[in-house]
């Protein structure tokens, strides 16, 4: 499934973006998350034993809803499929992202001993509102 131009438009600004994984007992599990895309899948990164990236392990079943940070009425659902969750380029990634997001380096949050994952989500449906 292609990304659609105002799609991949959102994932290239810093958008809002919310990341569903499934629990081991079945109920879902949200997060706000910083997205990106290489222009045919949404990416996101995470920390690895992070509890999202757990769920993926388990279940590669994913949702995002990305959300225009300047129309809050406009947003696209992606749902899919995790095809790559690798620790290679992740750290170099989360630079990226965060030049995007906050016009500065990384703050590491958690500190520089985390292990960064890129997780990467094959579309499988996507819809529109607004």
């Amino acid at each position: 499934m292609e990304l659609s131009r105002d799609l991949l438009d959102l994932l290239r600004r810093p958008s809002t973006c919310y990341i569903a994984t499934t629990m081991a007992d079945g109920s879902p599990q949200l997060t706000q998350t910083w997205v990106d895309t290489d222009g045919k899948h949404v990416v996101v990164n995470s920390v690895q034993g992070f509890l999202k990236v757990r769920n993926i392990e388990r279940d590669p079943r994913v949702a995002v809803a990305i959300g225009d940070p300047d129309n809050p009425a406009h947003y696209f659902q992606v749902r899919g499929r995790v095809v790559d969750l690798t620790a290679e380029g992740a750290a170099e990634h989360i630079e990226k992202l965060s030049q995007k997001y906050l016009g500065s380096p990384y703050p590491w949050y958690g500190g520089r001993d985390q292990v960064r994952v890129v997780i990467t989500i094959k579309p499988e449906k996507i819809s529109s509102i607004g």
